[in-house]
């Protein structure tokens, strides 16, 4: 790791770019990518909404939403108005940036899906080939599967690399932006952000204002999104239609924060707030639902508007932005396939001492961010620039 940032570090001054880049923001996408990667190795031991650790991780994709909606206002926003850029390029642009990876991500979780064999998978070690195969080319193209191809016996939109199901919303975000909301004035803007905020809050709080959601023993609130249900699309729409157009309105209001040590100071932001433990406990869930609705109401667009307003200071800071920003998507997307394999060797193993724990746990952690950047280095990048140049 330290070999790889002073590399970072000493080509700093080849970086270029049409436009300036936002690079506290890009670090501060990593911090969050990391975090889902936390998050996922506390599920392994612990899938109980009100005990596990990292209790918020899944927060992370709202605040991939803002920053996607803040980033997309950026850069393509004037890109509209001057004629240089058309709905099919603006299509083509956005499926080379994520497609790329999502095909690799379902390789790997192909590769891996049989080492993931436990009680809780019950369908694994029963699943034929034809059927895991099936189930991948789905999921590579976004395409939602059925329950009777998933093959893990849940109902997830993907379940051969569950953080798949974002990307869908990210689509979804894309699309919309391209066809429609790209066109809105800032009013009117501002009048669809207020919209999907009372949509999300009806989410988080668990109001049902509209009929959409159900009755649990421990409401979803926000953690919802990557289940084919109405229930779970009706969430995940709320989640992605407030966070990323709420990016996207911040982009183009302008109006940042500036504090030194801005990557920093946002880093403890994020890591607090995602790691904070469940509020009101099985009694009083509303009050979760109202921490998730604080920080994806506030806290997010707030740290993006700070990332934003700040400088970085120092070539290390730099690089370690830089680096963070490099993997956070690769990281995002490949990490899961390995928390398959954690999940299964924790169940099968029950008497591990706490080292062995331990060992597996870095294992894992040093192998996704490993794997992520061998990624980015070996696949997505040179992938991408061929497809730059060739279509």
């Amino acid at each position: 790791m330290k070999l790889i940032i002073e590399k970072y570090m000493k080509h700093l001054p080849a970086y270029t770019s049409i436009k300036p880049r936002y690079e506290i923001l890009d670090g501060l996408r990593g911090v969050a990518a990391l975090m889902v990667v936390c998050f996922h190795i506390a599920e392994c031991y612990s899938m109980n909404p009100v005990d596990k650790l990292l209790n918020h991780g899944y927060l992370a994709v709202d605040f991939f939403f803002v920053l996607s909606g803040f980033v997309i206002g950026y850069a393509y926003d004037d890109r509209w108005t001057n004629g240089h850029l058309s709905i099919k390029g603006f299509v083509k642009r956005r499926l080379i940036r994520l497609q790329p990876l999502v095909f690799l991500g379902m390789l790997l979780g192909f590769a891996t899906f049989y080492f993931s064999d436990c009680p809780s998978y019950y369908k694994v070690s029963d699943t034929a080939v034809w059927m895991l195969l099936g189930s991948t080319v789905l999921s590579a193209f976004l395409i939602p599967q059925p329950a009777s191809m998933n093959v893990r016996g849940t109902e997830e939109l993907s379940s051969v690399n569950i953080p798949v199901w974002s990307l869908i919303f990210e689509y979804i975000g894309n699309l919309l932006y391209a066809l429609f909301i790209r066109r809105l004035s800032l009013k009117g803007l501002g009048m669809t952000v207020i919209l999907m905020a009372v949509i999300l809050i009806d989410s988080a709080l668990s109001l049902n204002l509209f009929g959409m959601l159900k009755t649990y023993d421990f409401p979803l609130s926000l953690n919802a999104g990557f289940f084919l249900s109405a229930e779970h699309i009706y969430i995940g729409g709320a989640r992605m239609g407030y966070s990323f157009f709420a990016g996207l309105l911040l982009s183009r209001t302008g109006r940042f924060c500036t504090v030194k040590g801005g990557f920093w100071w946002c880093s403890l932001l994020i890591i607090v707030a995602l790691a904070m433990p469940c509020f009101g406990g099985w009694t009083h869930s509303w009050m979760d639902g109202f921490y998730n609705a604080v920080c994806v109401l506030f806290l997010f667009p707030f740290v993006v508007a700070l990332g934003a307003g700040s400088t970085l200071a120092g070539k290390h800071s730099t690089a370690v932005c830089r680096f963070m920003g490099d993997i956070s998507y690769p990281l995002y997307i490949t990490h899961y396939p390995l928390m398959y394999v954690l999940f299964a060797w924790v169940e099968n193993h029950p008497d591990a001492s706490a080292g062995h724990h331990a060992v597996a746990i870095g294992s894992v952690l040093l192998a996704d961010i490993g794997l992520a950047y061998a990624a980015l280095k070996l696949y997505d990048e040179p992938v991408r620039a061929w497809l730059r140049k060739h279509c």
